[in-house]
């Protein structure tokens, strides 16, 4: 399987690689790769590969294989390489990828998780965007305020806590269920071992395969949009990131 270094490290832009295969669709597999595959609402990287030829691929997506988990790398239509080719290719390609979307993706999905902790109620779904995201809530009883959720939020984000992975078992994890705050989506489990984001000591911890930034003041500011009604009990709020306070 593909490493996915960006779990180990996910402010890594430039790496070296290696193709090992091309599949049927002209999707590229590596040895390792800094591209995050889409998943979790979190939209998959794009960027470039730099051949030793010359050659620059663009590749507009990255995703997992549903039956093997494999990552694939998704190249322009325009662009492709022949399997026959690859025994030509001895020397490591160059990935980048296309930084300022990724980092961009890190600020906002960090963000959701802080807004999943403001409010006390199971997640329904959600979609990490560039600028602009949603998540979605049962909230039961719940009442939202949003001027409250903007100004608590946004506390969260300028008090700087910092954030670190943990991996725990699916064992661990099916005896912490309330770690779980995704109802209708839960964690991958059966590979041994569960991602976890931690966010500060207690502000937050909950299973996340995604990436995100290593400090809350980050984000920036987190403007609160729209609240829709999806449902009797389900309500979706909009978020909008900014560099600073409006």
């Amino acid at each position: 399987m593909t490493r996915a270094l960006y779990e180990e490290d996910p402010y890594q832009k430039k790496i070296s690689a290696k193709i090992l295969d091309v599949t049927a669709d002209g999707a590229l597999i590596l040895d390792q790769t800094i591209f995050y595959p889409m998943g979790g609402g979190q939209p998959g990287d794009t960027g470039h590969f730099y051949l030793p030829d010359g050659r620059d691929i663009v590749i507009v997506s990255t995703l997992k294989d549903k039956n093997t988990g494999q990552i694939l790398h998704i190249p322009a239509e325009t662009v492709s390489i022949d399997r026959d080719q690859l025994s030509a290719i001895d020397d490591d390609i160059t990935l980048e990828i296309d930084w300022q979307r990724r980092y961009c993706h890190m600020r906002m999905h960090t963000a959701m998780h802080l807004i999943s902790a403001v409010i006390p109620c199971g997640v329904t779904g959600g979609q990490v965007g560039e600028q602009k995201s949603r998540i979605d809530f049962n909230l039961g009883d719940y009442s939202l305020n949003k001027a409250d959720i903007e100004q608590t939020i946004n506390k969260l984000i300028h008090a700087a806590y910092a954030t670190q992975t943990e991996w725990i078992t699916d064992e661990e994890l099916t005896a912490q269920p309330e770690l779980v705050k995704t109802l209708s989506v839960k964690p991958p489990s059966g590979q041994g071992r569960i991602r976890l984001l931690r966010i500060g000591a207690n502000i937050d911890l909950q299973p996340c395969g995604g990436t995100h930034v290593k400090n809350t003041a980050e984000i920036g500011f987190i403007q609160i949009g729209k609240i829709e009604n999806k449902g009797k009990n389900n309500r979706r709020i909009h978020l909008h990131l900014h560099d600073a306070p409006r």
